[in-house]
This record gives C-alpha cells, sequence and structure tokens, in this order.
C-alpha cells in the first residue's frame, strides 16, 4: 500500500445499530430514515451515539417525553 492512501479498517463504527432507547420509546420510530435510527456502537444508546443532527433531536424529545410521563416501554 503506498503512504497516500489509508488502511481501510476492518470496521467501521458509522455502520451502527439501531438505538435501542428510541426503539421502545418513540412512537414514531419505525417512520424515521433509516439513517437517523443508527447510532455508533461504542457510545451505547444515547441521544449523542445518533449519526444524524435528526436522530440527535427526536432522541432527546424521546427522553423529555418520558420524564413528563408522556411516554412508556414499547
Amino acid at each position: 500500500m503506498d503512504p497516500l492512501h489509508r488502511k481501510t479498517p476492518a470496521y467501521d463504527p458509522k455502520i451502527g445499530r439501531d438505538c435501542q432507547f428510541c426503539r421502545n420509546f418513540d412512537p414514531g420510530f419505525d417512520d424515521r430514515k433509516p439513517v437517523d435510527r443508527r447510532v455508533v456502537e461504542t457510545m451505547g444508546d444515547t441521544a449523542a451515539a445518533h449519526l444524524t443532527e435528526d436522530g440527535y433531536v427526536k432522541h432527546r424529545i424521546a427522553e423529555l417525553m418520558r420524564l413528563r410521563g408522556n411516554l412508556a416501554a414499547a
């Protein structure tokens, strides 16, 4: 490999997985774009772990509604 090309990692952290918190507490989770559902696996199910700003905001809204008692786990 020449020095101008970076080594391709065996694992791409951007792929992530679906946020389990959002899956359980956001009634509109299934209507989200797939990329808005995803979180970086190493950061856990937190708002900051979401790959997109829309995912982050929707996660925070679900957290706030849960704190107010408007949402229960699905």
